[in-house]
């Protein structure tokens, strides 16, 4: 198991964050806790020994002459020898009677001159006794009715068997205290392995796609929120892909479109240029074609120019009142030639009275354009384009059906994206639709497509109407504010 370490990096970030936050946490455990047995044993100790030496508090209601049998009496009837001893001390703090039965040392006790000087009488000791052993005791002074030291008991307790049972209290909790420790690291190196390596996968992939490999998949088997990222990746590469299918489909169509008036352009202007003072006739013609190109390609170029505009929120409206009827009708009367020399039959339908709105008369007739062009495009030989004008409450609505090729559903809620074309072998940029639904909604309107395949298409535009009332009712209101 390899883990490549970096600095910011992940591991990095888990070793400090979370490592060594565990590793504190432990320590402080651990050394609380054998902080804590040793008080514990060492308080056990101390509570054992005062319960075993409890009967020497006899001597506290003896005087200076029992003081001395009672004392021997109660270290000969001692009945815990064999796990404490208790020491009898004379005035001076030496020891005269001991229930161990060896001859005493007459050596006085570390806490000896502390109990004489303490309120209660009594001190204790813990720590190492003149051979060196481990011990805890504790001496108590015993004073007559009038204050005067008669003595003291002395009990000593060998602490070496508690250290023992702590030291290896001890050593438990260091090895549960590794353990704990070895898993966390263990368990942690697995889990950060388990999202660095997709992790890295997911760097690689999206490094391939940066670089325009966009057919690149990132392969995941894992259920979790990788897996979720892994999706969005790959659902981001198909939509990148699908882009950059769209775009070259655009660049060759605009290339395609620019290239047809152009040729047609230099083609009869050399045929012009040849037949001046020759053939008047075909110059005259020429010389229209090269017009009618000119503008065809001014057409294109604008429309370009236009998308542009709604990319970077630079497409304006310049708004008026206008009558949509004269807008629609001339915009018919455009096509009505051409759709006869295609076969197809056009009709359009006034509305009984003019319908006014608020708009921009250039940019509507552009709509009107591009929806009309499209039905008559789409239309076979035979067709019907019917064009309907009617008023609504409030709003008027524009509706151009065809009895074309249709759209296929998977495509019908594309076709107002940008350079979406659902029918490739018609010529055309796939930008128009996106201009006009974007100019339509500057007018506050919206612009519903609907189509069946093999059937027609259905387009239905809704503008709202102008209600000069309401003008001149806002411009009284804002008069009486302004004072």
């Amino acid at each position: 198991m390899k883990l490549k370490f970096h600095f910011k990096s992940v591991a990095i970030r888990w070793f400090v964050e979370v490592f060594l936050i565990v590793f504190v946490v432990v320590t402080v455990l651990g050394v609380a806790l054998t902080l804590f047995l040793r008080s514990i044993y060492i308080e056990r100790v101390q509570t054992l020994a005062e319960e075993y030496a409890f009967e020497f508090r006899t001597l506290e209601s003896a005087n200076s002459d029992s003081f001395t049998d009672t004392a021997i009496q109660l270290t000969d009837t001692f009945q815990y020898k064999d796990k404490m001893e208790v020491q009898i001390l004379d005035r001076e703090g030496n020891v005269d009677i001991s229930t161990t039965g060896f001859e005493p040392t007459n050596e006085k006790p570390q806490e000896f001159n502390a109990a004489l000087s303490s309120k209660g009488g009594i001190a204790v000791f813990r720590g190492k006794s003149k051979s060196g052993e481990s011990i805890i005791s504790q001496t108590q002074i015993i004073r007559n009715d009038y204050g005067t030291v008669l003595g003291g008991y002395r009990w000593v307790v060998s602490l070496e068997a508690t250290y023992k049972r702590y030291w290896f209290m001890v050593a438990f909790i260091t090895v549960v205290s590794i353990v704990v420790l070895g898993i966390c690291a263990i368990s942690g190196v697995f889990f950060i392995r388990s999202i660095l390596r997709p992790v890295r996968e997911i760097t690689g992939a999206a490094n391939k796609i940066a670089r325009g490999d966009f057919k690149t998949r990132i392969e995941n088997e894992r259920n979790d929120e990788i897996a979720e990222l892994c999706e969005s990746i790959n659902d981001m590469a198909v939509e990148l892909q699908n882009a950059e299918e769209i775009k070259n489909d655009f660049i060759s169509s605009v290339s395609h479109e620019l290239r047809t008036p152009l040729t047609a352009i230099r083609g009869w202007g050399e045929t012009a240029k040849m037949s001046v003072g020759s053939d008047d006739e075909l110059v005259s013609r020429g010389l229209e074609v090269v017009l009618s190109e000119a503008d065809r390609l001014s057409g294109l170029v604008e429309e370009l120019l236009d998308f542009s505009r709604m990319q970077s929120g630079r497409l304006t409206v310049n708004t008026q009142p206008i009558d949509v009827s004269t807008l629609l009708k001339s915009t018919y009367d455009m096509y009505t030639e051409l759709a006869a020399k295609q076969g197809i039959e056009i009709s359009y339908t006034p509305p009984m009275r003019n319908s006014i709105v608020m708009g921009d008369p250039d940019r509507l007739k552009q709509v009107f354009v591009n929806v009309i062009d499209n039905a008559v495009k789409y239309s076979e030989k035979g067709g019907l384009v019917l064009i309907v004008q009617t008023r609504e409450e409030g709003c008027v609505q524009i509706v151009v059906k065809d009895t074309g090729v249709g759209i296929p559903a998977s495509d019908i809620d594309h076709v107002k994206e940008r350079f979406y074309k659902a029918n490739k072998t018609v010529k055309g940029t796939g930008i128009g639709l996106a201009v006009a639904d974007e100019i339509i909604k500057q007018h506050d309107g919206l612009l519903f497509i609907e189509s069946t395949e093999g059937v027609g298409t259905t387009v239905t535009i809704v503008l709202p109407l102008y209600e000069p009332e309401a003008d001149i009712n806002a411009e009284e209101k804002e008069q009486e504010v302004n004072g």
